[in-house]
């Protein structure tokens, strides 16, 4: 299975902007530049699409996870934080920050944690972000 996202950009770094686009069209017209991505301006960046990239990617995962193990998952919620950081003039995002609750009955925070660590390892998206040196894991049961 293959999908698709496109990019315009017009102009420069600074004063240019881009849109996106989606091949489902789920994502259609959004729009990011330089001050989206470096200040508070408005729109979105490709950190935070990575990040929501990652989130939901983890989460069905884990959803997957759970429930090959035996559990019912009621929900599963995950926010990623990605950092991206300036070493030597250039950016790399040197680390994800993935926390997650999910709502599971009949499961320990131990078997909850070793689930989420599986799926955390397994996701593809996971996978293909193998080179930023640091991801980690925070996994909590929802009380």
């Amino acid at each position: 299975m293959a999908t698709t996202g496109h990019v315009k950009w017009t102009g420069g770094l600074q004063d240019g902007s881009g849109s996106i686009d989606t091949g489902s069209g789920a994502l259609d017209g959004l729009t990011y530049s330089a001050a989206s991505r470096f200040a508070d301006g408005d729109g979105t960046n490709p950190e935070e699409l990575l990040g929501a990239s990652h989130a939901s990617c983890f989460s069905m995962a884990l959803t997957l996870f759970l429930e090959t193990a035996g559990y019912s998952p009621e929900s599963i919620e995950t926010t990623a934080t990605v950092t991206l950081k300036q070493e030597t003039g250039a950016y790399t995002i040197h680390r994800i920050a993935l926390e997650t609750i999910g709502t599971v009955p009949d499961i320990t925070q131990e078997q909850f944690e070793e689930q989420a660590n599986n799926a955390k390892e397994q996701c593809p998206i996971s996978k293909a972000l193998a080179s930023v040196p640091t991801i980690t894991l925070d996994a909590k049961l929802a009380s």
